[in-house]
């Protein structure tokens, strides 16, 4: 759950920062957030938060 929050931290911020610097659009923003929401509700999900986890502990190595 830590590194699920710490995720989407950073990534919220991410998408600021490109939002302030006119990279993204707000539609590009809503459109993948609406995309991340329905893809959670997939059989998918165990997948992508089991590939997440991996990545964690790998940096967590580092």
């Amino acid at each position: 759950m830590l590194l699920s929050t710490s995720a989407v931290l950073l990534l919220g911020l991410l998408i600021w920062i490109l939002l302030q610097i006119r990279y993204l659009r707000w539609s590009v923003v809503l459109l993948c957030g609406t995309f991340g929401f329905l893809l959670a509700k997939t059989a998918a999900a165990p997948l992508v938060q089991a590939a997440l986890d991996g990545v964690g502990g790998l940096l967590g190595q580092v």
